[in-house]
């Protein structure tokens, strides 16, 4: 069963980089590989090289926040894009801040920082959908709700 047609990029701004890491962090991936996002939201990215089935997300290191220009959805596999760099992947989304904001960690080989990947203020980071994934179909992350 196909469940992924193609999409539109999320377009979004950096409003604030980080440039800070930690060992601690705790987060949980929430158990949808989907979210809606609209025109206006600000979101805070944030790295990691653990894996979607991790029960925590501790080792990260925070890029900074970006403001979403116009709605869309991001999907868990979905490539991010800093000014035309491919820097890792959508892993998942953590809502502990939540409804002030998501975040939403990104794949990376090591956790990376906003400065280690060229962020600045009004840098465009772009969300694109994989090639191939709509033709695919669903992602297979073993028991994870869409």
């Amino acid at each position: 069963m196909i469940e992924d047609g193609p999409k539109r990029p999320v377009h979004s701004r950096v409003v604030k980089v980080l440039v800070h890491r930690r060992d601690d962090r705790g987060m949980r991936l929430e158990p949808f590989t989907s979210r809606c996002v609209r025109r206006g939201e600000v979101h805070e990215l944030v790295t990691t090289d653990h894996p979607a089935t991790a029960e925590r997300i501790d080792r990260v290191g925070f890029l900074g926040f970006v403001e979403i220009d116009d709605a869309g959805v991001v999907d868990r596999g979905d490539e991010v894009w800093v000014d035309g760099e491919m820097i890792g992947t959508v892993l998942g989304f953590d809502a502990c801040h939540h409804p002030n904001h998501y975040n939403i960690l990104i794949s990376t080989p090591s956790p990376r920082t906003g400065p280690e990947v060229g962020m600045h203020p009004e840098r465009t980071v772009r969300f694109v959908q994989a090639p191939g994934v709509a033709a695919r179909g669903p992602l297979s992350a073993v028991g994870v709700a869409r």
